[in-house]
């Protein structure tokens, strides 16, 4: 295991979208180890890192709310766009009062997460990369999750709910879980979507680390994760998992 960390993470909304809704957003109840490891790469990233989540802590109560929001369905044409580009006039512009829809959502409100994760290398080096590599990213994560830097807004699932607070601690208090939380006790989460491998590995199809170009092309990996008076041992269940 590689340098570790624990964080706190709290927000007003999280949506942590269950795949087998194929229209509406229903969320999971607790968060999946993929949406964490996005979150983290928020706040940093380099091709020659990987984050593991080791274990959640849930923290205030799961609380639902539905919520209806206009979505816009359709996209912008990239065939108008090129003719506009090439002199030829063909209206690319999408008209909201045209193609607006109502879409509803289950999410949670509230709530309040810790994160306790390691990173891993991946063996991806640049001609930068010194013997001391693995410290000198655990320098990084450390100030950067010190000072609250990001170099795009962390989010909780989705994009329209952001991370209210991000909090680096030396140990969690357990002492803070709801008391639902703990009368709980052991409650099996079903199976759940660990994270989405990309089968390009993190490495651009076009070996072009300046202009790279990356496969869509992904596989899901589930997972069957218990939470014992509000804590997910992830890295118990995944213990078997080939990723």
């Amino acid at each position: 295991m590689g340098y570790g960390f624990k964080i706190i993470l709290e927000g007003d909304y999280a949506c942590f979208t269950r795949p087998e809704m194929k229209v509406e957003r229903v969320s999971y109840d607790v968060p999946t180890p993929g949406a964490l490891e996005g979150l983290l790469k928020s706040v940093y990233w380099k091709p020659s890192i990987r984050y593991v989540i080791d274990r959640i802590v849930v923290f205030n109560p799961i609380d639902f709310i539905s919520i209806r929001r206009n979505e816009v369905k359709d996209t912008v044409s990239f065939a108008k766009m090129k003719k506009s580009a090439n002199g030829q006039f063909d209206d690319p512009s999408i008209y909201t009062s045209e193609c607006r829809s109502q879409r509803s959502s289950v999410v949670l409100k509230n709530v309040r997460y810790g994160v306790a994760f390691h990173f891993e290398l991946t063996g991806l080096k640049n001609e930068d990369e010194t013997e001391d590599a693995e410290k000198k990213h655990y320098n990084i994560i450390k100030r950067r999750l010190e000072n609250g830097q990001h170099f795009r807004t962390p989010c909780l699932g989705c994009s329209e709910f952001p991370v209210r607070k991000i909090e680096p601690v030396e140990e969690f208090d357990l002492t803070q879980i709801a008391p639902e939380i703990l009368a709980s006790g052991d409650v099996d989460l079903g199976f759940m979507l660990y994270r989405m491998n990309f089968r390009d590995g993190g490495i651009p199809t076009n070996g072009d680390w300046e202009n790279p170009k990356f496969s869509d092309c992904a596989d899901a990996v589930y997972y069957r994760p218990h939470m014992v008076g509000g804590v997910i041992d992830v890295a118990k269940y995944t213990a078997g998992t080939v990723c």
